[in-house]
């Protein structure tokens, strides 16, 4: 992942891992796993745990611990009422930034079918 990308990726963490434990209750080693099950290879371990002590101080998570068969016991992390609204915050928020960015690109979204043509500037003739 190149550096633009990392840095795109910081700035939309918080919601992509709320988004994961909107599906399912998960442990910090879980969440990194996924990530990096999803593409992204490069993300640190303790990236994921400084989010999730963020999150868990903003109130957006409730913490169970769990016993664990290895070690100390586990946090578990489960999406809460104030979590769930922030969430769909970021995806409106999200929404907003993609249409923009769609608009700057110079194409127009047709029913999320991929096939969209996209005019270059010099195709426009400018």
């Amino acid at each position: 992942m190149g550096k633009q990308a990392t840095e795109m990726l910081k700035g939309t963490l918080e919601g992509i891992v709320l988004a994961i434990l909107a599906t399912r209750s998960a442990y910090g080693y879980e969440i990194t796993a996924w990530l990096r099950e999803q593409g992204f290879a490069e993300i640190a371990e303790g990236t994921v745990y400084a989010l999730l002590v963020r999150i868990e101080q903003k109130g957006f998570v409730d913490v169970e611990k769990v016993p664990s068969e290895k070690g100390p016991p586990r946090k578990v992390y489960t999406i809460n009422a104030e979590g769930t609204e922030y969430l769909a915050e970021f995806w409106r928020t999200w929404g907003f930034l993609a249409d923009r960015l769609e608009q700057l690109r110079g194409t127009t979204p047709s029913a999320g079918t991929g096939t969209d043509e996209t005019s270059t500037h010099e195709e426009r003739g400018n």
